[in-house]
């Protein structure tokens, strides 16, 4: 009974995300083209996305909720955490921009989770602080091969996650976008001087340290 209760719970969440998910991000879309690396393409990006999403997030949901705990809250901000980092890759990867206000509602619920987990909130404070500062760094280094938006997403994981499973992140993050971006260049679809969207390697690999 609990299965099924935990199955028809990832089924709901699923669509009530994939449609709000959606929607969301198909306004931003609306009322930022001039951010926008792909603007001809949002109409396109727009139809494949409600085909795909639901998908998405309903495996995703259903494989931690067959794993998840009894805690009630923990389990509601970790459907949250999992519905932000899909939707984080998902504009990443169709426009190569992360909207500060999708950000900000993130970044509040990665206190409340700080707040009530083991490690407490001042050790997730410093995680986001140094991932902040350590990525502006990274950015002025790079000459913008760092975005703001990887500035703001690292800062927020580490709100969620504190400084050794950021760090973590950071590394598979930093592999698996090295080797996504290789890949790319070998196809011929990026060039060496083009830019390169590093937040869905970071948010994938958030997803894979909370669902592994």
């Amino acid at each position: 009974m609990l299965l099924t209760a935990k199955i028809l719970l990832a089924i709901a969440a699923a669509v009530a995300g994939a449609i709000g998910g959606s929607r969301w991000i198909a306004r931003l879309y609306q009322q930022s083209t001039e951010i926008l690396s792909f603007p001809h393409e949002v109409q396109k990006q727009n139809r494949q996305r409600k085909r795909y999403l639901p998908a998405a997030l309903g495996v995703l949901f259903a494989f931690y909720l067959l794993s998840a705990g009894t805690g009630v809250l923990s389990i509601c901000l970790n459907l949250f955490y999992i519905f932000f980092l899909v939707i984080f890759t998902v504009t990443d990867f169709e426009q190569q921009v992360i909207f500060d206000k999708m950000l900000l509602p993130f970044a509040l619920l990665g206190v409340v989770a700080a707040i009530i987990g083991e490690a407490g909130l001042i050790s997730h404070l410093l995680a986001a602080l140094g991932g902040g500062v350590l990525f502006l760094l990274l950015a002025i280094l790079t000459r913008g091969g760092i975005g703001g938006g990887d500035i703001k997403l690292v800062a927020a994981l580490g709100l969620w996650l504190g400084v050794s499973s950021l760090s973590h992140v950071v590394v598979v993050g930093f592999i698996g976008g090295g080797i996504g971006a290789l890949i790319m260049m070998l196809f011929c679809h990026k060039k060496r001087t083009d830019t390169f969207a590093y937040g869905p390697y970071f948010t994938i690999a958030a997803l894979l340290m909370l669902l592994l």
